[in-house]
């Protein structure tokens, strides 16, 4: 049964901020040090939506078992037709296409707000998250080695790219 993906709501928050932390806390998916909290998360979702953009949840039942969205690639004009993804699953609800079906989803709604290149950067010995961008089309474009550092080791990013659908003009 594939899951339902809907758009996020502030009610989603304490869901998100759980699946954040969890990665937060015991991956590199997500360089940071430390877990985040409630309001840094309700925050997030705000100004995501307020900028047009997308936060969604994939949900198996009643359960939100996975959230997505894209934001700004960098602050600078020239970049305006790119975004950058971030997908996170349950780690419980691993390898059952939510991943997919938030990432389809995400390139459908940056290709409907005509961006033209949708980004992913991906921490080098995430095989799955780089498995998955590969089976959509997405190709590495760069290869960055020991650019972060956590749990006391240099991390390498990879940057993975997709040329959306559409008919923006530069």
């Amino acid at each position: 049964m594939s899951p339902i993906v809907r758009d996020a709501t502030l009610e989603d928050a304490g869901d998100i901020l759980a699946i954040y932390n969890f990665a937060a806390i015991n991956t590199t998916a997500v360089w940071t040090d430390g877990p985040a909290d409630i309001a840094s998360r309700r925050e997030w979702i705000r100004a995501r939506q307020e900028a047009g953009y997308p936060v969604l949840v994939a949900m198996k039942g009643r359960d939100v078992v996975g959230f997505a969205s894209f934001g700004d690639f960098r602050p600078f004009p020239g970049y305006r037709h790119t975004v950058e993804n971030s997908v996170y699953v349950d780690e419980r609800h691993h390898r059952l296409g939510i991943g997919r079906s938030l990432v389809t989803a995400l390139v459908e709604r940056a290709s409907a707000l005509n961006k033209h290149a949708m980004i992913a950067g991906i921490e080098a010995a995430n095989i799955a998250s780089l498995g998955l961008h590969a089976s959509l089309g997405f190709v590495e474009v760069a290869r960055m080695p020991e650019v972060g550092c956590k749990f006391g080791r240099w991390l390498d990013l990879v940057f993975m790219q997709k040329t959306l659908a559409g008919n923006v003009r530069p």
